[in-house]
């Protein structure tokens, strides 16, 4: 199985934290780097390839990883319209590394290492207890199955997270969309527009599953991991 790793975002919302690093480089309150403990726990779920698109800071996040010396063969995609596009292009231009299993997440999330050591194939990441966010993304339920994901979706609803667990043929359906998006020149929306594929919804409940787009997200999330850290 391999694992892609979406990183070619600037994280201006983070403010001074990202001025000269991305949100993936983020240092928690454990040590580690939210892409570190990312790569740490994609090997321990045997993941044996790692494709991290890139976009801004591509060379610091290449360093950044490779110096981390993982028995793990690690491959960097960048994009260099990063600043036009939205990821559905990064994944585009990795396309031919994607042929398999595939786990897919974006690299700014911070999880508990269960919430993909216990993931079933074909699913996506929700939590039907937390709170619907505004902004961020959901998940429409329809007899039991994932039919839509986006941020604009409220009515049946959950709140979910973008770490997907995808058998290569069920897989397969969604990237040849995402192709035909991209050739298409629909380069700078959510590839979960072209989602064409039902997925199975897989509820972590309250586990630690947070994307840090903010620095309040970052200070619950050191919270969660130490019970104490604040940010200064």
């Amino acid at each position: 199985m391999k694992a892609l790793i979406l990183n070619s975002g600037i994280g201006s919302r983070m403010g001074d934290l990202t001025k000269d690093i991305p949100k993936c480089m983020l240092l928690l309150a454990n040590g580690q780097t939210v892409i570190s403990r990312q790569l740490h726990q994609l090997q321990m779920v045997r993941v044996t390839q790692v494709v991290v698109t890139t976009g801004f800071f591509h060379e610091q996040i290449k360093d950044h990883c490779l110096s981390l010396g993982l028995p793990i063969e690690i491959l960097f995609v960048k994009n260099d319209r990063a600043n036009e596009t939205n990821y559905i292009y990064s994944i585009y231009l990795a396309k031919k590394h994607l042929n398999c299993d595939m786990i897919m997440l974006h690299g700014d999330l911070v999880f508990d290492t269960e919430v993909i050591k216990n993931q079933p194939m074909d699913s996506m990441v929700v939590s039907a207890s937390a709170d619907i966010p505004e902004k961020d993304f959901k998940a429409v339920l329809e007899n039991g199955k994932i039919i839509k994901v986006g941020v604009d979706f409220f009515e049946n609803a959950v709140s979910a997270q973008p770490i997907y667990k995808m058998q290569k043929e069920f897989w397969g359906k969604w990237l040849d969309n995402i192709v035909h998006f991209c050739e298409n020149d629909k380069v700078n929306v959510y590839a979960e527009d072209a989602l064409n594929i039902t997925l199975t919804p897989y509820d972590i409940d309250d586990m630690l599953c947070c994307e840090i787009d903010t620095k309040k997200d970052l200070e619950e999330v050191n919270e969660r991991l130490t019970g104490t850290h604040k940010i200064v």
